[in-house]
């Protein structure tokens, strides 16, 4: 057959699928601050082509439409519906028609909702009084949302602004080039990962420039704007809890080729209410010599924002090893807090072993902290009291993040005095709140604790019991009562519920039916087996609906694998994943499959173990086809599968592990590789969990790379990839080499590059296209022996 590139119409998948696709979603929710409203947020789940087509400009690393100044593929919702939250019907709100809705933000009181309207030409503001449900206009399509969130609230009254200069002009052109582009490096470290859509020219920085500048208004709810701050490189305003000052960030040059705008020069003042600069808390230099190491950091201060517990008070963390985790010293990190009028000098509130994570504010004798030190995969939690810095902190957990079954879950948050997010406090104050996921050998089955701050003793109050998987999603009063959880079953739906005493019966907020009833009658069990060397696995078996293996026999059966590191055997092996879970597929999932009918095993653990100073990566190959054989014998004894109809696929890493399996054992009839990357001396400063370089591990990269192997691979394997792919490291030439070098080795192979789709698949057609030539690929290689 003459290998050529052709342009072909979409495909459509074969029934039920397309019919699946176009089945709407269920709504988003989003619960008011005050607990008095529920609003719903309706959008389509896929994408016409022709949207995905709209101009897009790709600038330091952000990729943004020039023509709206949104973020490129932003995607509103269509629909606004209100409801109080425990009682009544949802209320569609009348907008103007074919505007996208987006940028919710609920006021400080929760009495009005703000959000943005796209039109034709941009982002519109617009506000609406929940009682009366009038929305109305603020302002023209004049919102800057290219970088950064375009508008926050500043009091009840006012709202703070990125806008787009009046003084803004058509883009400049692209020069004729007066000369060459030229980079050089005299001597110093500087490795960084691989990124995309950097700046390329001074026509690039030009651009940047003309979209990423913005002034700062201030705007009130009658529509009357106030200049604050000139046009500048806004990156973002954050208005102090009490309204009274704001901390801006924004970034200037020297600007770079190789970074991302994220790591530009910054620099980060206080002004007050008015814009008139009070402090310039940081001016960071560009960020160019930061360690690949994923405990590295930027330099000086960082993570500055307002405490939440107080009126007007700073706070930021500061690295004590100039941000570089090979450094041996006692600490890594401290923290430090300053009051308005921020001159005094800064109160260091704490100081980390490890890499400071986060930090979540309660009163003022209580805060938590988070540190974490990545190598050996160590997390600490920490109770400090602010208002007694020298007083020593308290440790409430210690584990390392491997290992699901000691997690103690994330504290509940609720809103204070100055109408920010803090810890919710039990009535008489000495204790507070946790959910977690509540992983263990027996499932996973969430949770909510009650944990005492003197003790740090933890007090198990509910706790999700089968045939559910539900999640706390707030507590609606501090004695932990009154319950509103995200419930669903095998069989059920997702919907919001509350429980008006945690002892009764829950009461349902909304009743979302089931987007995909063709698939109602499908089989999922969490399967468990063990690999030769001892470690135990899992992984979601998928049965089509009325299958019995003793009538039907086995399945043709296709893996569909994420691998993932581990420091630990035994923490790899952990029951991680909800049994109890309701399962429709979305987008491109293997899980459409099903439908035409194949078994599907899906995310099988495929755990790369290093333990010790061992790394995981230098043994990736021997676990991974370990596991995947345990798998296939685990199957096959079942009666599930047979050995001469498996398929494997994947999608990113996964789509590289499947390269691998191909190139290196014979397990599978074909395979079928998304968005990958494949040969590892392109991204040569580290991939997925691997830190070191090519050239510490030139073996491990090479041995990695499925584009080495190339000559080995038997089975035909469909390769497809988004031609706008901006994800780090999964440039489309990853493909299109693998393909050349497979094409010239005589394999049988297949490319689809998909047009203007990126790392994720995201229009109609493209999903559509996808899942057609899934289905194609498996029933001509997977199914081919069926009789």
């Amino acid at each position: 057959m003459l290998d050529r590139p052709a342009e072909q119409t979409w495909k459509s998948p074969p029934a039920p699928i397309a019919q699946i696709l176009e089945a709407p979603l269920p709504p988003t929710v989003s619960i008011s601050p005050d607990h008095q409203w529920l609003i719903e947020l309706e959008r389509s789940s896929l994408r016409p082509i022709a949207e995905l087509a709209e101009p897009e400009l790709g600038l330091a690393g952000v990729r943004i439409n020039p023509k709206l100044n949104t973020p490129a593929r932003y995607h509103p919702a269509f629909s606004l519906r209100v409801k109080p939250l425990l009682g009544g019907v949802p209320e569609l709100i009348s907008l103007p028609p074919h505007a996208g809705i987006g940028y919710l933000h609920w006021s400080p009181d929760s009495r009005k909702l703000a959000f943005t309207l796209l039109q034709a030409t941009g982002l519109e503001l617009w506000v609406m009084d929940l009682v009366d449900r009038s929305p109305q206009r603020l302002t023209e399509a004049t919102l800057n949302a290219t970088y950064g969130t375009p508008y926050r609230w500043m009091s009840e009254q006012t709202l703070l602004c990125k806008m787009i200069p009046d003084s803004r002009m058509s883009p400049i052109a692209p020069p004729i080039p007066l000369g060459p582009i030229i980079q050089e490096n005299l001597g110093r470290k500087s490795a960084n990962r691989t990124y995309t859509n950097l700046l390329q020219n001074a026509h690039d920085e030009a651009l940047f420039e003309h979209y990423f500048t913005s002034t700062l208004e201030q705007v009130t709810l009658d529509g009357r704007q106030t200049r604050l701050v000139n046009a500048c490189l806004i990156e973002e305003a954050h208005p102090s809890p009490d309204g009274r000052f704001i901390l801006l960030k924004t970034l200037h040059r020297p600007f770079s080729y190789q970074l991302p705008a994220r790591r530009f020069p910054r620099c980060i003042q206080v002004l007050d209410q008015a814009g008139m600069p009070l402090q310039t808390i940081a001016d960071l230099p560009l960020a160019d010599q930061i360690s690949t190491k994923f405990d590295a950091v930027r330099p000086g201060r960082r993570h500055i924002g307002w405490r939440s517990d107080r009126p007007a008070t700073l706070y930021w963390v500061e690295s004590l090893d100039d941000g570089d985790p090979t450094r041996d010293v006692p600490f890594r990190d401290a923290v430090f807090d300053l009051e308005a009028p921020f001159t005094d000098a800064p109160r260091q509130l704490w100081q980390s072993e490890y890499r400071f994570r986060r930090l979540l504010w309660g009163r003022e004798d209580v805060a938590l902290a988070w540190e974490r030190e990545h190598d050996h995969r160590q997390l600490r939690l920490w109770q400090i009291n602010p208002s007694q810095p020298d007083r020593p902190p308290q440790l409430l957990c210690a584990r390392s993040f491997e290992d699901q079954y000691s997690d103690p879950g994330m504290p509940l948050l609720t809103i204070g005095i100055h109408h920010r997010s803090v810890l919710q406090f039990t009535p008489d104050g000495n204790g507070f709140y946790f959910a977690g996921r509540g992983a263990s050998p027996a499932g996973v089955y969430p949770f909510l604790d009650r944990r005492e701050l003197h003790t740090g003793s933890a007090q198990r109050l509910w706790q999700c019991q089968p045939p559910y998987f539900e999640s706390i999603l707030t507590l609606l009063d501090d004695d932990a009562q009154t319950l509103i959880t995200y419930r669903q079953s095998q069989t059920e739906p997702p919907n919001y519920f509350v429980y008006h005493g945690r002892d009764s019966q829950p009461v349902p907020l909304t009743a979302y039916p089931d987007p995909a009833p063709e698939l109602a009658g499908i089989y999922k069990e969490v399967v468990q087996y063990q690999r030769a060397d001892g470690v135990q696995l899992s992984a979601k078996l998928y049965l089509p609906a009325n299958y019995e293996v003793d009538r039907d026999g086995a399945l043709p059966t296709i893996f569909w694998v994420y691998p993932a590191e581990f420091k630990d055997k035994a923490l790899a092996g952990q029951m991680t994943t909800a049994e109890n879970t309701f399962s429709r597929p979305r987008g491109a999932s293997a899980l459409f499959l099903l439908t035409q009918g194949y078994a599907i095993l899906d995310d099988p653990s495929l755990p790369i173990v290093g333990e010790g100073d061992a790394e995981p990566n230098d043994t990736y190959l021997e676990q991974l086809i370990s596991s995947v054989e345990a798998a296939i014998d685990y199957l096959v004894h079942r009666g599930v599968s047979d050995r001469n109809r498996l398929g494997i696929g994947g999608h990113s890493y996964g789509g590289f592990t499947t390269a691998n399996l191909l190139a290196h054992t014979n397990l599978f009839q074909a395979g079928i590789a998304r968005s990958g990357a494949y040969n590892r001396s392109l991204t040569p400063f580290g991939f997925q969990g691997e830190q070191r370089n090519f050239w510490e591990a030139t073996e491990t990269y090479t041995q990695m790379s499925p584009f080495t192997h190339a000559a080995k691979v038997d089975a035909p394997l469909l390769l497809i990839h988004g031609a706008n792919d901006s994800n780090p490291g999964t440039y489309p030439i990853q493909t299109e080499r693998l393909y050349e070098a497979l094409k010239g080795l005589g394999a049988t192979v297949r490319w689809v590059s998909l047009p203007l789709e990126d790392h994720g698949y995201r229009s109609r057609e493209g999903v559509g296209h996808v899942l057609w030539e899934m289905v194609e690929w498996c029933d001509r290689y997977v199914k081919k022996n069926e009789e």
